[in-house]
């Protein structure tokens, strides 16, 4: 199975909540992994966010960067091209959804991802809408920074 999936779902990687349990099957399932080319900046302002707040010690903070760095080293990183652009607009003309989740959903499809996985509600919404098969997970983590 070709997996996508965004920062709030892949962020629940390195956060126990709502969710981790559900992720790990998912990832134990695919044959391919991808995530847009922002998933690592979103979840490392998270973590920051975190660090900053003292939620996380600065030696958490490395180790669960390295772990992030290392998980993603073997993913398909896929990049925001003027198509994901135009992709972008439409979602965001007919779903009530933020610019970066929509790029999220707009590299999956794309990339013609079998299933994505998202842990934000609007962007699972989006997704559906579009023809994606989607999996809402748990509530958003450390990604979602709003």
């Amino acid at each position: 199975m070709k997996l996508a999936v965004d920062s709030s779902s892949f962020a629940k990687r390195y956060v126990q909540e709502i969710g981790s349990e559900e992720l790990q099957l998912f990832l134990e399932d695919a044959s391919e992994l991808a995530f847009s080319v922002i998933l690592v900046p979103e979840i490392i302002s998270g973590l920051n966010r975190r660090l900053r707040e003292r939620i996380l010690t600065a030696a958490d903070y490395r180790a669960v960067k390295k772990q992030l760095l290392d998980d993603v080293r073997d993913a398909t990183v896929l990049q925001i091209t003027p198509s994901v652009v135009s992709r972008s607009v439409k979602l965001l003309e007919s779903n009530t959804l933020c610019a970066l989740d929509s790029l999220h959903v707009a590299c999956a499809l794309e990339w013609r991802a079998d299933f994505f996985v998202t842990s934000d509600r609007r962007q699972f919404m989006a997704a559906k809408n579009s023809g994606l098969h989607a999996e809402y997970i748990g509530q958003p983590a450390v990604g979602a920074d709003r």
